[in-house]
């Protein structure tokens, strides 16, 4: 007996002394990326170069560490660049002596959002202008990263067969749950106003209503016609002549983009690096010093406060109530308050990034805004999503630069409380509530809606509608009629919303940063310096969340094009909040 204790306390010591052990290794890991990430050091004489298949381009930069890596031991470090920084990086680049052109490797950039790779192509068409050379270089072109690439002085291509390309025009797909519901007893009762407001609509059609096709179609053609007439322009080539040779399939080989004059010149590995060298104005690969886009963005985008600064206010991800990251609406508002308090920042721009989401949390969030830009320049730049409560927010900066490719408006207010007594009747559980009043149980999700209770939900959205329509009126300047012809819920992409008076100008992030700060009275950028809020997670947090989630198995559907409706019906049945009334788009499209 006591060999059998001496036995179990030894391994007891052991394991502790492992964990000991691999945490010490984890923090010296940690302790070492850390301080190796702030010390890089660029060659005298180098090339920048931005490969979108090594890093994220994403809202803000961010450095964490990649799950697959994790589970297999080597702790790899993933990194998202961002859109901010790489611009910034690119004009700085253009200054730099030391920086002799662009290397520019777009392959990657569809993992990219549209807005975000709109100004990636604008920064990089203004660093041409500094007389220094964009190079690109594709091995598999796709929307994206060819519209990226078309930005170049010269696009050169791999000459290797094999390869699939995906220039093939924009696609968006919706997913109808109606009928598996059906089956499964579930009946979704939507409430919503606005003919275009399609979320929801997946849970109660077995397909798209022509109002919600429209509006999509609207939307792929006008982000497609922004796409095909940048490309068609810089090839020089006419913009029918381009959209033939993507409806015929005549694009299938590296010969037909070069025959084409989709790409300059078609060429293996070694010779792309004997074109490099000769640019670079060297003789052999090894003094050819390639500088990696996210060293360069350490190196030299300055982002140290100031004692005038601009701050870029970022509101990224789902707008929700409570407290956290991102767009919790308690912990967000404080981001707000205290820039207002700041002495130091004299000019705030809003980058919204949302699709929306809780009313309540929208109101939160507007009402500091307001209070903020009734005491400092406050103005508001869209990337990928600014609707539905994204717009909520938002709306009332005094100028709002959006890019062509932005999802915007969709002025519309829903609610959905599903009824799960056909399937607890399918699963032979009786359920019985005792109540004190009439209606007490509406919300146990238990029964359906009456005449009277369904009249009484539709009285608040339509009362929260009027109030959206409200603010859009006062804010924008327009007949609370005029909104209404334009809103019922219909998302618009950036090009149309300009010309129906959503946004007042299609631009930058960095345009809306200079206008920011003209409007504080600084006129050149040596005036200020640009501060960010809120600050991103940094590298341990990152971490010790994926370590959390990391015995998460992946379902048989992830990856797949299907995995978007496994999350939708995930949210319907598990985590639904049936006295929740929502401004959000039907969900974040993903157009491809």
């Amino acid at each position: 007996m006591k060999d059998f204790f001496k036995t179990v306390l030894a391994v007891i010591c052991g394991i502790l002394i492992l964990q000991l052990v691999g945490f010490i290794f984890l923090m010296g890991f940690i302790g070492s990326a850390a301080s190796s990430g702030s010390k890089v050091v660029l060659p005298r004489s180098g090339v920048l170069d931005i490969n979108l298949s090594d890093y994220t381009l994403a809202e803000q930069s961010q450095e964490m560490p990649s799950s697959g890596s994790l589970l297999s031991g080597s702790f790899a470090m993933g990194r998202s660049v961002g859109i901010w920084d790489a611009v910034q990086a690119i004009e700085a680049a253009a200054a730099d002596p030391a920086i002799r052109y662009i290397f520019l490797r777009p392959d990657g950039g569809e993992m990219a959002g549209m807005a975000a790779l709109e100004e990636l192509r604008t920064a990089l068409q203004n660093f041409r202008q500094s007389g220094k050379a964009v190079v690109a270089y594709t091995e598999m072109p796709g929307n994206g990263s060819y519209y990226l690439a078309t930005a170049a002085d010269k696009i050169y291509m791999s000459s290797y067969h094999g390869a699939t390309y995906t220039l093939l025009g924009l696609t968006s797909q919706q997913f109808f749950l109606k009928d598996i519901l059906d089956k499964l007893g579930v009946n979704v009762q939507l409430i919503r106003h606005g003919k275009y407001k399609s979320a929801g609509e997946m849970f109660v059609r077995s397909g798209s209503s022509a109002d919600n096709r429209e509006q999509y179609q609207s939307m792929i053609n006008s982000a497609w016609k922004a796409y095909s007439g940048a490309i068609s322009a810089a090839r020089e080539i006419p913009e029918d002549q381009f959209n033939a040779l993507v409806d015929n399939l005549a694009l299938n080989f590296p010969e037909d983009f070069l025959k084409n004059g989709l790409v300059d010149e078609l060429m293996d590995r070694e010779a792309l690096i004997q074109k490099l060298c000769t640019l670079a104005q060297v003789s052999t690969r090894e003094e050819l010093h390639l500088v990696a886009l996210p060293d360069y963005v350490t190196a030299r985008v300055n982002a140290f406060p100031g004692r005038t600064n601009v701050a870029i206010l970022f509101a990224d991800g789902e707008i929700v109530d409570g407290k956290g990251p991102g767009l919790a609406a308690d912990s967000f508002v404080l981001e707000v308050d205290a820039l207002r308090k700041d002495p130091s920042v004299k000019a705030v721009v809003l980058r919204v990034n949302s699709p929306g989401g809780s009313v309540m949390a929208s109101e939160k969030i507007r009402s500091a805004l307001d209070l903020l830009g009734s005491e400092k320049p406050l103005v508001a730049s869209y990337g990928d999503y600014a609707a539905s409560g994204g717009y909520w927010i938002s709306s009332g900066c005094s100028r709002i630069f959006a890019d062509a490719t932005t999802l915007t408006g969709s002025i519309g207010v829903f609610s959905m409380i599903p009824d799960f007594s056909k399937v607890a009747g399918k699963l032979g559980v009786g359920v019985e509530s005792v109540s004190s009043n009439k209606h007490s149980d509406v919300l146990s999700l238990m029964r359906p809606f009456s005449a009277d209770e369904l009249a009484y939900m539709q009285a608040s959205v339509e009362d929260i509608y009027e109030r959206f329509v409200s603010l859009v009126s006062t804010s924008r300047g327009m007949e609370t009629t005029a909104v209404d012809a334009i809103a019922q819920g219909r998302v618009w992409a950036g090009n149309d919303a300009l010309g129906i008076g959503l946004v007042d100008e299609i631009g930058t992030l960095k345009d809306a940063v200079a206008y920011a700060a003209s409007q504080a009275g600084l006129m050149s950028p040596e005036d200020y310096r640009v501060v960010t809020s809120p600050a991103v997670p940094g590298m341990l947090d990152n971490l010790l969340s994926l370590i959390s989630t990391a015995g998460q198995e992946p379902t048989v559907l992830s990856g797949t094009p299907m995995e978007s409706m496994e999350r939708s019906l995930k949210g319907l049945l598990k985590d639904n909040r049936p006295t929740g009334v929502f401004a959000r788009m039907p969900y974040c499209m993903e157009i491809r």
